[in-house]
C-alpha cells in the first residue's frame, strides 16, 4: 500500500537550474509513482539550492532512492519524512480542544 512521504534536498549551490531539475526527476523516477510528484522549488540561498517534494510510494522503494541521494555528490543534504497531515500536528476532537482551552486559562489565573 503506497504510503505519502515529504522529501527535503538540499543541492550544492554551483549547479545550473537544468541540472538539479534533471538530478530530482531521476530520483522520482527511481519510486515507481503512478502520480507526478508535487515539486516546490524554494530556490538558491547563499550555499545551496532548496527542493521541497511530496510524492506516494510503496515504503520498499525508499532504500535504492535513499541509496541514489546518498551517491550523488551534489546533494548536499536531504531528509525524508511520512506526510501524515496537512499541518504539523495530528487533527484533534472539539473534546481535547476544549480540554486544552480549560488548561491555557488556568495556567493564565494561576499569574
Amino acid at each position: 500500500m503506497p504510503r505519502t512521504y515529504e522529501a527535503v534536498y538540499i543541492f550544492d549551490s554551483t549547479l545550473e537550474d537544468a541540472a538539479i531539475n534533471e538530478k530530482i526527476a531521476r530520483f522520482h523516477g527511481l519510486l515507481g509513482a503512478k502520480e507526478q510528484p508535487e515539486v516546490a522549488h524554494w530556490g538558491r540561498r547563499q550555499l545551496a539550492y532548496y527542493v521541497v517534494s511530496k510524492f506516494a510510494t510503496e515504503p520498499t522503494t525508499l532504500p535504492e532512492y535513499e541509496r541514489a541521494l546518498k551517491l550523488d555528490d551534489g546533494v548536499i543534504r536531504y531528509l525524508i519524512t511520512l506526510h501524515e497531515h496537512e499541518v504539523g500536528a495530528p487533527p484533534q476532537s472539539e473534546e481535547d480542544l476544549a480540554a486544552a482551552t480549560r488548561r491555557d486559562d488556568d495556567d493564565d489565573d494561576e499569574d
